[in-house]
């Protein structure tokens, strides 16, 4: 199937270079094109779209309110932000606004559309070591102050705390199987059991769990 993408960003030749390289795609293919978040909001209302390359500074409504806005409509184009790390504590916040993952502006052309095969398909763009990166970047911007207590992690296994830690700060199966002495066929399934327990639909939205609920702190 063809994957339906609408570009979202208030320069027109950065639209444009992102829809000549997705032309050259033989499965992938650019429904429309929005100048702002506001117009992306009222474009995917009239126009079904699979992926949203979303950029985070825009006038009228920024990527942030519009990502936020689409998870609210229930809009089932899943969100990829586009960012330079020049506003990182945006990008945060389009993450736990409902976004799929993020990728750098300055991405090969191969990654790009790599990366929105992967989203289509459900997946998370984000590899573990691009997590570290974004955490490094994010969490001195945060709030210091530790949070309430918190219930959310009281359905896990003290071994699935641990694996959720380690995920936290941006560890990779692998790493984690080297950590905690795991096959990583049992990494694997306690990250699926995660998701399952905590609702949370990628490994995106457990790194952002565990730092909200103070299971991991600052790097």
């Amino acid at each position: 199937m063809t994957v339906r993408v609408v570009l979202v960003d208030d320069q027109a030749l950065v639209r444009g270079g992102f829809a000549m390289l997705i032309a050259a795609s033989d499965d992938i293919e650019v429904v429309g094109e929005a100048g702002n978040g506001e117009e992306a909001v009222r474009l995917l209302q009239r126009i079904e779209a699979d992926v949203v390359l979303m950029d985070i500074r825009m006038p009228i409504m920024d990527g942030v309110a519009a990502t936020g806005r689409l998870t609210e409509l229930g809009n089932p184009a899943r969100v990829l932000v586009l960012t330079t790390f020049d506003l990182d504590e945006y990008v945060f916040a389009a993450l736990k606004a409902g976004a799929a993952g993020f990728l750098l502006k300055d991405a090969r052309p191969d990654d790009l559309l790599s990366a929105i095969r992967s989203v289509a398909a459900g997946d998370s763009v984000v590899a573990p070591s691009a997590t570290r990166r974004l955490l490094a970047h994010v969490l001195p911007t945060l709030p210091s102050e530790q949070p309430e207590a918190d219930t959310r992690l009281d359905v896990l296994t003290d071994r699935e705390r641990e694996v959720l830690a380690e995920v936290g700060i941006g560890a990779t199966n692998a790493e984690i199987c080297e950590r905690l002495y795991m096959a990583e066929g049992t990494v694997k399934t306690h990250v699926g059991r995660l998701l399952a327990k905590l609702a949370c639909r990628d490994r995106i939205g457990l790194v952002l769990l565990a730092h909200e609920t103070g299971l991991v702190g600052r790097p």
